[in-house]
């Protein structure tokens, strides 16, 4: 698999962590995948430049416009029932949508994964590699949404 993807799935699970990705996600506009690179990268003493990230940012994008984003609306809507459609069918059809939607994250995240520099020096803290991806994302940095996911990743 890959580093990323493995560290991802493990920090996903802390704790807090999987509440305040959504928050940022739904409340900030925010690429889940794309901060929790940021912060692997930050873990792992890695420090991709500001192109580095601004690649990154083009990837999750496309991502997000192409794939991610119509899926999610796709599986939020087929959540409630929907007249005239089984709902049997319409769980089975959601859960499908699910697993499609968490597969083009974890293809975003290989090619995020191959995107990071070689590590070069030790740790730097969580919050300064999410803060850079942030910064390049959105014209909003939402600091403390991006603290509370810091410190949920660092407990």
């Amino acid at each position: 698999m890959s580093a990323f993807w493995d560290w991802a799935v493990k920090a996903y699970g802390r704790p807090g962590v999987a509440e305040a990705c959504l928050s940022l996600q739904d409340f900030h506009e925010q690429n889940v995948p794309l901060l929790l690179w940021s912060a692997w990268a930050a873990v792992e003493g890695r420090r991709p430049d500001e192109e580095t990230i601004e690649a990154a940012c083009d990837a999750a994008r496309a991502y997000d416009r192409v794939i991610t984003t119509p899926l999610r609306a796709m599986r939020r809507t087929l959540k409630a029932p929907v007249p005239d459609i089984d709902d049997e069918a319409r769980q089975a059809l959601r859960v499908q949508v699910k697993a499609l939607e968490l597969d083009a994250e974890r293809r975003l995240m290989v090619e995020l994964e191959g995107l990071a520099p070689a590590p070069s020096g030790g740790p730097r803290p969580v919050l300064d590699g999410l803060v850079s991806t942030a910064r390049l994302w959105d014209r909003v940095t939402p600091r403390p949404a991006l603290s509370t996911l810091a410190e949920r990743l660092s407990a």
